[in-house]
């Protein structure tokens, strides 16, 4: 077998019968991976799946329920436009940043303990955020929550690993545990509209409070204390070089929209991010533990669904924060009625990504389905861009919400897949967080960057159709034609993931362990 073709198979050898063929070889305690029984069998294993299904809904649900919160948490806050991107970027940052190093300290640590202390630091910042009287208050307690979901999101993943061991039962927590992943979005969605229509939108951030009662205490009396055999040594230089690179590209494309790309600190925090990442990537290749072997992402399998999943990260996140603006601030919709309005994407998503990945997937591989699905994004955003100040929902929005979200469909299934597959035992857990990572740092930068060209849409509009104070049609005029830019721009930037996932990604269907653990997405 060539090295081109031993990269589409699972690092763990197969058996190898007389005629030639591969079957895989039953895994044992000495594969190098943990293997343990952390519950009692029967139904104690069940009832650990929806406590580490419970934390999942939690981590997931907020990464969309406070969009639909978001316009009105403006009113009340009273923050500007151009800083209202924060609110979900410096969650997104923080996770996607502290993944990896969550996924060490899981392995260090503990994984109840690190599960537990996830939930705890997860649920008091939201009671921080959820009593914000400030806008930097609110910034703060949203990096909290990044930065603890980040410590809860491997842990459980590993609990849920090692809870269930025969690959039958594995199968069927993994589907429900994945299933709860992707019914999360709509959820927070519509809980979202529903609780800042007829409570407040603080109970968006206070509901995680009482999701983390319940899984702290019913995780505390389940889940078994274990620490992994093979204990990682930390690559704190390579931690730190990763965040600060990471926050200094966010911050910098952050501030284009306020200061301008001409402003010192817009080039500065880009030019000293992109140098601290490319240290990162120098450092990487010669530390003898690093935080990330460059190994996991340079083949070209997975580079291409790495990068076509932090493409999805950046189209989708701004899809979400521009779109419930237009619905609540344009269109005059409710919480409630603009929760509703995004659910058929969600159904879209989740019926394309279920026929790709149970049909299409094993027998075409990744090569047609991300690029394809890449387009349908695209052309649901051109679609989009055809909105306007009084459009009507079922010609303007539908059609191009359930066109994208087929085209999202299409990608999660196959580059999720395809994001872990062939990698190392030893780098198992590494991988499945990158695949996260390159999700939440996708979306962190692009929601900077549509924030930037929607802001400079926005001021050119007003600049050039407008001589003295603007009224209030002129700044909804304004708002929909920087929508319009940010939608045109997420179009292109599928359509060049489309072009650069095309020429990287193999051929062929690729070879899948039955008994690996899927890559589950937040």
């Amino acid at each position: 077998m060539s090295s081109t073709e031993q990269g589409r198979h699972l690092a763990r050898p197969d058996a190898t019968t007389a005629d030639g063929a591969r079957t895989p070889r039953p895994r044992t305690p000495g594969d190098g991976a943990h293997v343990a029984v952390t519950a009692a069998p029967g139904k104690a294993q069940w009832i650990v799946l929806a406590v580490l299904s419970l934390a999942q809904l939690m981590v997931v649900l907020d990464a969309t329920i406070v969009n639909i919160a978001l316009p009105t948490a403006q009113q009340a806050l009273g923050f500007s436009d151009e800083n209202r991107q924060w609110v979900v970027t410096s969650y997104a940052l923080a996770f996607g940043s502290l993944l990896l190093l969550g996924g060490r300290l899981s392995d260090l640590v503990g994984r109840k303990p690190m599960f537990l202390v996830g939930l705890v630091g997860f649920g008091l910042a939201s009671a921080l955020g959820g009593a914000a009287q400030g806008f930097g208050l609110l910034i703060v307690a949203r990096a909290l929550q990044g930065a603890f979901g980040a410590m809860l999101a491997p842990a459980a993943l590993s609990l849920l690993t090692t809870t269930f061991t025969d690959p039958a039962a594995r199968t069927k927590a993994f589907g429900i545990f994945g299933g709860v992943s992707g019914a999360g979005g709509g959820i927070g969605l519509l809980l979202g509209g529903i609780l800042t229509e007829h409570l407040s939108w603080r109970w968006c951030l206070y509901i995680n409070v009482v999701l983390a009662v319940v899984a702290v205490i019913a995780g505390a009396l389940l889940l078994k204390h274990e620490k992994s055999p093979d204990r990682p040594v930390l690559d704190w230089a390579g931690t730190v070089l990763a965040i600060l690179g990471l926050v200094g590209v966010v911050y910098g494309l952050a501030g284009a929209e306020s200061n301008g790309w001409a402003a010192p600190s817009t080039w500065g925090f880009l030019t000293a991010g992109v140098v601290l990442l490319a240290v990162f990537c120098w450092w990487q290749s010669r530390a003898e533990h690093p935080l990330l072997p460059l190994r996991v992402v340079l083949d070209r399998d997975r580079g291409g669904a790495l990068i076509g999943i932090a493409v999805v990260g950046a189209g989708m996140f701004g899809i979400f924060l521009f779109l419930t603006y237009y619905m609540t601030s344009t269109l005059g919709y409710s919480p409630v009625q603009t929760g509703l309005g995004f659910l058929p994407m969600i159904a879209a998503i989740s019926v394309a990504a279920g026929v790709v990945g149970s049909v299409l997937m094993p027998r075409f591989g990744p090569k047609p389905l991300t690029p394809t699905g890449l387009l349908l994004a695209a052309l649901g955003m051109v679609w989009l861009t055809g909105i306007d100040v009084d459009s009507a929902y079922a010609s303007a929005i539908l059609p191009g919400l359930l066109v994208t979200g087929l085209g999202l469909g299409f990608v999660f299934a196959s580059a999720m897949a395809t994001a872990t597959l062939g990698i190392q035992a030893s780098d198992a857990g590494v991988g499945s967080a990158m695949a996260n990572t390159s999700q939440q740092i996708g979306g962190s930068v692009g929601t900077a960057l549509l924030s930037a060209f929607a802001g400079s849409a926005a001021s050119n509009w007003l600049s050039g159709n407008v001589t003295g104070a603007p009224t209030a049609a002129d700044a909804a005029h304004a708002a929909v034609a920087s929508y319009h830019t940010a939608f045109w721009w997420s179009a292109g930037f599928f359509a060049v993931g489309a072009v650069v996932t095309v020429l990287l990604l193999r051929r062929g269907a690729p070879s899948i362990d039955p008994d690996a653990a899927p890559v589950i997405a937040h």
